[in-house]
């Protein structure tokens, strides 16, 4: 038997802690739970039970809540259940209205709830989840435009400061010799691409005298110290 319950979950500012607390907005959990649409599926979760008959199931929250901290956390269905008894964040984010010391649930459910739970209802949670983040940003993009069309200035939300001490360089040192032997080797490979189909007319392929070039350049790229009459040769 399933029942719905119509009592609204309180905000996680005003969630019932046993030593005064408050739980934290920026939260992991606590954000994770406000991006689930737990409504939208509970009507669907809801079907595979009877409306009279049997004892009144766990909630859709509660069920979908636990295996998603099982897979979170990695741990195994008992240590699972007492993550949730331990932690309030966890009992939050299952659909408690307050902490309690005891587990809301025994590890065996776990069991249940994976056989309930399919691939094919994740994977629309998952397209509910997207949708709604995309159509945010994209509310939040026409926001912006519409504020620039009249001429209003957008708030600064902060500062970016930005460090380029450990970005990668693809130039390599010495940059003059470096780049113009690269450019001598592109230029050979583009010879011989292009000698391929002219090797029937073509005897003798044109001379680029690529060994010399390469055995002059290590002379001066293996060096500490280049000179400016040598860098120039």
């Amino acid at each position: 038997m399933y029942r719905k319950e119509e009592q609204p979950l309180p905000p996680p500012e005003k969630f019932e802690l046993p030593f005064e607390g408050k739980l934290s907005p920026n939260n992991r959990w606590v954000i994770m739970a406000e991006l689930i649409s737990w409504d939208d599926f509970e009507e669907e979760y809801a079907k595979l039970f009877s409306a009279e008959k049997g004892a009144p199931a766990k909630l859709f929250r509660m069920a979908l809540g636990t295996l998603i901290i099982k897979e979170k956390l990695g741990t195994s269905d008992r240590e699972t259940i007492e993550q949730i008894r331990e932690n309030p964040y966890l009992q939050y984010f299952i659909g408690l209205n307050c902490y309690q010391q005891e587990p809301p649930l025994e590890s065996s459910m776990l069991v249940h709830f994976r056989k309930r739970i399919d691939g094919e209802l994740i994977n629309k949670i998952n397209k509910k989840i997207v949708k709604r983040e995309i159509d945010k940003n994209d509310k939040e993009v026409k926001k912006k435009d519409c504020l620039q069309e009249k001429g209003e200035k957008i708030k600064n939300k902060g500062k970016l400061i930005l460090d380029a001490t450990c970005a990668p360089a693809d130039i390599k040192y010495p940059t003059d010799l470096g780049i113009l032997n690269q450019a001598r080797i592109e230029t050979e490979r583009i010879i011989d691409n292009l000698y391929q189909p002219l090797r029937v007319k073509l005897r003798k392929k044109p001379r680029t005298s690529r060994i010399i070039a390469r055995k002059e350049y290590l002379k001066v790229a293996k060096k500490r110290k280049v000179s400016y009459q040598e860098r120039r040769k």
